[in-house]
């Protein structure tokens, strides 16, 4: 399979070290970004036509896939602040 595109390293590409750190501290964190790995695996593999979905079907997946990443996107948002204060 080719290139998986949306992985979070992508979507968040400055923020590769706030990422690490959360995975590794933040269980809810870790949690969501494991959901946000295998959606989007799935997403991209309806995608590539490897794996068969209704239109419906995908798009609730891509809604899940985007909630996730706002949910995501803001706690890393929050942890970025956290490191500038720090420093």
């Amino acid at each position: 399979m080719s290139h998986t595109p949306h992985e979070l390293s992508e979507e968040f590409p400055n923020d590769a070290e706030v990422l690490h750190r959360l995975k590794v501290s933040d269980p809810h964190f870790a949690s969501l970004a494991e959901r946000y790995h295998v959606l989007n695996r799935e997403i991209h593999r309806i995608e590539a036509g490897v794996e068969a979905s209704s239109d419906e079907r995908a798009e609730v997946l891509k809604k899940e896939r985007l909630s996730l990443l706002d949910s995501i996107g803001g706690m890393i948002a929050e942890n970025r602040r956290v490191v500038v204060q720090d420093n």
